[in-house]
């Protein structure tokens, strides 16, 4: 059964470009990433300090263990440095 992850989140200050750059980075692997069906972030139309995050995956298993690569690598610390 396809696994949906929906994240809100919030931007910190300062960081709206640090992040920017930062998804330009990592984005290609996470679509490629085996079990990606899509994944794409929209803002917030009224405050662009909120940030939502849609991914479907094709499992619970492939997400969790994206969530596991993302997480050995220290990618999800940096990023949750930028959000809160």
């Amino acid at each position: 059964m396809a696994c949906q992850v929906l994240l809100e989140v919030k931007i910190k200050d300062g960081c709206h470009d640090k992040l920017k750059a930062k998804f330009a980075e990592v984005l290609p692997d996470t679509r490629s990433f085996d079990g990606c069906i899509y994944i794409y972030l929209t803002k917030d139309q009224d405050d662009p300090s909120k940030l939502v995050i849609v991914e479907l995956w094709q499992s619970r298993q492939h997400y969790e263990k994206y969530l596991a690569w993302r997480t050995e690598r220290g990618d999800m610390e940096v990023l949750g440095e930028m959000m809160g």
